[in-house]
């Protein structure tokens, strides 16, 4: 390598104690959800205090209500999470070992699943509450990003989901025998620190678009759009992220290196891509939608 960033000395515990012989940490990842999630409700309660902002000057739920439904979010993102990375990822593993699949704090979510475990539980949310459907999900597309922001942050600092080999000037040094296995490298292997490149893109960039549209350019009046704009924009990032991500392991074998989950004679689309592009498809749809 010409190049590259030693990965700094960055501990994946926030602070660790020692009670009755036994180590409690409060790690960044699960700060991370904690910390979006609550950015996430403080920004839909915002903008239900400005009726201004949506359809018929109306505000579609109370700011009362949006607390109810942070609870609901809540459980949405860890079931949802869990069993898509389960079903989606390792679905052999864990059919052999059904005893782990609660085991969240071993690693593994899945956002995908979280994001289908939300939409359902949103959905029955509406249901007993009586709010119309696309409102709820316009406030939650402004929402999510911010948790994207910080939970792509603290994968870096966790040194997971590291991308691939890369001689890029900006290429990461990651510790561990996993990220340093590079095949023809001799000495130290760089990756693309693609936790960062989604944290800019999914979280950052889409976050910042969407909270401007929407409290600035009146997006929330046209229902739908802000959805759309959050589904498309993701499923676009993440599939592009993808191509210089290391794929999931149980994918890579000899006969297929890039760990495609779905190929034809050598090209294909890794389980991030082919999970991202209804994403896509819906996002594009709804924008259309909202726009005419």
């Amino acid at each position: 390598m010409l190049a590259a960033i030693p990965f700094p000395n960055l501990s994946p515990n926030i602070f660790s104690i020692s009670l009755f012989g036994m180590e409690f940490a409060l790690r960044w990842y699960a700060m991370a959800y904690i910390a979006g999630i609550v950015i996430g409700w403080r920004i839909i309660v915002a903008a239900l205090r400005r009726p201004a902002l949506w359809s018929k000057d109306t505000s579609p739920f109370s700011p009362e209500q949006a607390e109810d439904l942070l609870t609901w979010i809540v459980v949405g993102v860890i079931l949802g999470g869990r069993l898509g990375y389960v079903f989606f990822y390792q679905p052999a593993y864990y059919l052999q070992n059904p005893l782990e699949i609660p085991a969240i704090w071993t690693g593994g979510m899945s956002f995908h699943g979280g994001f289908l475990g939300v939409v359902l539980l949103a959905y029955v949310w509406t249901r007993r509450n009586k709010v119309a459907l696309w409102p709820l999900a316009d406030s939650l597309a402004i929402a999510v990003p911010p948790a994207l922001l910080l939970g792509r942050v603290s994968n870096f600092i966790n040194a997971e989901l590291w991308g691939r080999p890369t001689d890029a000037a900006w290429g990461v040094i990651f510790p561990g025998e996993a990220a340093q296995a590079c095949e023809g490298i001799i000495g130290a292997c760089a990756r693309h620190p693609s936790q960062l490149y989604e944290a800019a893109f999914e979280g950052l960039i889409l976050g910042a678009f969407l909270l401007y549209l929407a409290f600035r350019r009146g997006l929330l009046r046209r229902q739908g759009a802000a959805t759309g704009i959050f589904l498309a924009g993701y499923g676009m990032a993440r599939f592009a992220v993808e191509f210089v991500r290391q794929p999931d392991a149980q994918f890579v074998t000899l006969n297929n290196p890039l760990g495609l989950a779905w190929q034809v004679n050598g090209y294909g689309l890794t389980m991030g891509q082919f999970l991202s592009l209804p994403m896509i498809l819906v996002g594009l749809f709804l924008i259309r939608r909202a726009l005419r």
